[in-house]
């Protein structure tokens, strides 16, 4: 057993275990040394694989709004906001159809309609070319009138909180929330999390570093890289969720801290047993089942108080 194998931190949770020895056999811990096509086509079967039935009377469809988009229709709408759901992948993976069913279960339990965002993905498309689209998809659902609670995982909680941002800076109005998932932030890769979660599995702090060297974000970009900052005041309540076992967990403790210190309202919830990207294991795992009740009942709150 190498050295780097004998200290791989692990969470205990069957669950979850069985979820990580699924989520290897489909796309295997050293995924980011292939081309970035064969990253996608493992991706792409890895997500099939957790492929749920959509929620009764769910409808969905495809069009245009500045970039492809999927708009969802649960069948109980009880609120006129709109969830805008940016997906996870590192910026290199994931389209409309990998976090199909999971974009459908949360429009559903928060009676919401969700717009999810196809946003162009690297190496092909580099930075700021995912954060733009989507923030011309936001301001497009805000001069409709619309209210709208960001959410995002993963990569896609790093391009909801710069969104958040961004709407502040321009003087937008009508973002009432904004719920990040295991986001990345910009922290320092030397340090807490990082280096104590090194190597965690599902991703690993060698995999962050890949993922930022890929985007070409300016290290000095304070969008790319919220925690970098000078004040968080006048931001939307935040809901941040966070795994235990992974790299990015002080990402979101730090921002939560921030938030707080600039009064702004934020819940942050720290799953024990987790890993990066448990939100595929909601139905197979205890824990993840739980979390994803919380995220979407923080959804749903915000929501709702528009």
């Amino acid at each position: 057993m190498t050295e780097k194998a004998a200290t791989r931190p692990f969470p205990q949770e069957a669950g979850i275990l069985e979820f990580l020895r699924i989520c290897d056999s489909f796309y295997p811990p050293d995924a980011v040394d292939a081309s970035i096509g064969q990253q996608r086509a493992w991706y792409d079967a890895l997500c099939a694989r957790f492929d749920q039935p959509l929620p009764e009377g769910m409808t969905f469809q495809d069009e245009m709004l500045v970039v492809p988009v999927r708009r969802y229709l649960p069948a109980q709408v009880e609120t006129d906001t709109v969830l805008l759901y940016l997906h996870g992948g590192g910026f290199v993976v994931g389209s409309l159809d990998s976090h199909h069913a999971i974009c459908a279960e949360i429009a559903a339990y928060a009676g919401a309609r969700l717009v999810a965002v196809d946003y162009p993905l690297a190496p092909e498309h580099v930075w700021p070319a995912q954060t733009n689209d989507c923030f011309a998809v936001l301001k497009q659902l805000l001069a409709d009138g619309s209210k709208v609670v960001l959410v995002g995982d993963s990569a896609g909680g790093n391009l909801a909180a710069g969104l958040a941002l961004r709407a502040r800076e321009e003087g937008l109005e009508g973002v009432v929330g904004q719920v990040l998932i295991y986001p990345p932030l910009g922290g320092d890769l030397r340090t807490g999390s990082y280096q104590e979660m090194a190597h965690a599995p599902g991703l690993s702090t060698a995999d962050v570093a890949y993922y930022r060297d890929i985007l070409k974000a300016p290290a000095d970009e304070l969008i790319a890289h919220p925690l970098m900052a000078a004040t968080l005041d006048g931001l939307p309540p935040a809901y941040i969720t966070v795994a235990h076992f992974d790299p990015l967990r002080d990402d979101g403790h730090l921002y939560a801290q921030r938030l707080r210190q600039a009064g702004v309202e934020v819940s942050l919830r720290e799953e024990p047993q987790m890993v990066h990207a448990w939100l595929r294991a909601r139905h197979m795992s205890d824990g993840a089942r739980e979390a994803f009740a919380v995220l979407c009942d923080a959804v749903r709150s915000f929501a709702r108080k528009a």
